[in-house]
């Protein structure tokens, strides 16, 4: 699998919080070779199943990668003569020191419009702003278009994305936007891929989950439909980089990161570390002390809970337009998980729950 045009064509195929249906299109292409069936929710979360070999009924691993990205939405169309121009608002985190400058998708009903974020040049704001980064009052969407065209065809609540292509960089690392979490969709592909040449037991149901970045909302909707036994969250940490701090971050292409605090089981943090020393593979541990932010938040609380795990990618530049990882680390992301399945049997619910006894009779 040619890891490099797998993410390029995620990361390049525009997927805002709540507007996910080109994404899920594009992942639903590269899934169907490994996926025995397709599942798609009222919300939109897709589902790819593939069935173990185990005779039924059969355990069911979930995999949680959200496909969706940070993006703006506009909330006011404005003309000046007889240009139209679009003042918009986030859509999820974006950090609006980013924005000057951007070009970006404008997603009307019936069309798109390619489209730049631009604003006055500092000297002809007010005084009080001049060398102060641009608000949103100050941003506007020029989309090269007389405000009939723009009347016509774009409204308030549009979704607006941001364009930017995916590009190498030196030793493996690449950069661009989306990467959070398309690079975790990436991992869960190669997953997938390289289950269909080992044998598991298993089911196994990888979620390309919507609404991450805004509220959680595929995480909660698609662990609570499938029932999963056990489940995994896949998402991106914080790279190190200088200025960094060194605690919660972690040095790209250093392996994927697992962690630990509330939203994780415990007995899967054990499991995973012990497979990835069966395959020498270099890991990090990370904590979360409170809610993880990650899709494990609402998978772990579905119905009488699910034992979760969480898998991390480092990623620099988090929230930007130039998102850098090393696609070593997920390729081998893909491969913890893969080879994490593959040893799955019919015990390993009832070790984690013993393992759970073990550990409260000791404190």
């Amino acid at each position: 699998m040619d890891t490099f045009k797998l993410l390029q064509t995620l990361t390049e195929t525009p997927g805002p919080s709540g507007n996910e249906k080109a994404i899920a299109q594009t992942v639903r292409e590269w899934w169907d070779p490994y996926a025995d069936r397709f599942v798609s929710d009222h919300v939109g979360n897709l589902m790819a199943i593939k069935e173990g070999s185990g005779d039924g009924p059969r355990r069911t691993i979930l995999l949680a990668a959200h496909m969706d990205e940070i993006a703006l939405m506009v909330h006011q169309i404005v003309e000046h003569n007889g240009n139209g121009f679009l003042r918009v608002t986030n859509v999820g985190g974006v950090d609006i020191r980013h924005l000057y400058g951007q070009m970006v998708v404008v997603h009307g009903e019936n069309k798109s419009f390619p489209g730049v974020i631009g604003s006055l040049p500092g000297a002809m704001l007010p005084p009080e702003k001049h060398n102060k980064p641009f608000g949103y009052e100050e941003l506007v969407v020029d989309v090269g278009q007389p405000m009939s065209t723009v009347k016509a065809e774009i409204s308030v609540g549009d979704f607006v994305s941001f364009r930017q292509p995916l590009r190498k960089l030196l030793n493996g690392r690449i950069s661009g936007k989306a990467l959070d979490n398309r690079a975790s969709v990436a991992a869960v592909t190669i997953c997938l891929d390289y289950l269909s040449q080992r044998q598991h037991s298993w089911d196994v149901i990888a979620v390309a989950t919507v609404q991450e970045e805004t509220r959680l909302l595929g995480a909660f909707t698609s662990a609570h439909s499938q029932e999963p036994d056990l489940a995994i969250a896949i998402d991106v940490t914080f790279g190190k980089g200088p200025g960094a701090s060194d605690t919660g971050t972690f040095e790209l292409g250093s392996g994927p990161a697992l962690d630990l605090g509330p939203n994780v089981h415990t007995g899967m943090y054990k499991a995973l570390k012990k497979t990835a020393e069966s395959l020498e593979m270099s890991i990090s541990t990370g904590t979360h002390s409170r809610a993880s932010g990650t899709d494990a938040f609402g998978v772990q609380v579905a119905r009488s809970g699910i034992p979760t795990g969480l898998i991390s990618i480092p990623l620099r530049y988090m929230h930007t337009m130039v998102e850098s990882v090393d696609m070593k680390d997920v390729e081998r992301c893909g491969r913890l998980m893969g080879e994490f399945i593959a040893q799955l049997d019919d015990k390993f619910l009832d070790d984690l729950a013993a393992g759970m006894m073990e550990e409260d009779s000791n404190q």
